[in-house]
């Protein structure tokens, strides 16, 4: 007889946000992003992530090279 699998617990996504985005890095970094660097996170990940994933790129996003953040218009 075959074992059930474990069931994998799914994180939740929550909305990319401004709001949220300086929440996480008020939080990670006890600092500001700027509005580039807000603008960077919100392309990178669409409209919705988990938490971990907002974490990570707001931890990455202010140890990137300037000329990688900004959209060259």
């Amino acid at each position: 007889m075959k074992t059930p699998e474990p069931k994998v617990k799914r994180e939740k996504k929550m909305p990319v946000s401004p709001s949220n985005i300086a929440r996480a890095a008020e939080r990670l970094l006890s600092q500001r992003l700027v509005s580039t660097e807000i603008d960077y996170v919100q392309r990178t990940l669409g409209t919705s992530s988990t938490q971990q994933q907002i974490d990570a790129t707001v931890v990455a996003v202010r140890k990137m090279p300037w000329a990688s953040i900004v959209v060259p218009d």
